[in-house]
């Protein structure tokens, strides 16, 4: 599994990042660990999940983390995740 990472502001891709997991561990897993790493990375702190994200991205398998999923403040628009490969 390959998922992409950008973090968006007025429109443009500040940063980005891909991670790739090839593990046996669940599609759940994946993401969840995909996202660890690639907050790490990217120097933010783990958003959280609100229903508005789970439900985006179990039917585009994309979600956008604005600020209100955020407990920090942060310095750009959204954190946009986005499955651009499964296993």
């Amino acid at each position: 599994m390959r998922i992409w990472f950008k973090i968006w502001k007025d429109t443009r891709l500040l940063r980005d990042v891909t991670v790739e997991n090839y593990s046996d561990d669940t599609r759940t897993h994946k993401i969840f660990d995909a996202l660890d790493e690639a907050c790490l990375k990217l120097d933010l702190a783990k958003p959280i999940w609100l229903d508005s994200n789970v439900t985006e991205f179990k039917r585009t398998s994309k979600a956008r983390f604005y600020e209100d999923s955020f407990v920090e403040s942060i310095d750009f628009d959204y954190l946009e995740i986005h499955v651009i490969e499964e296993d």
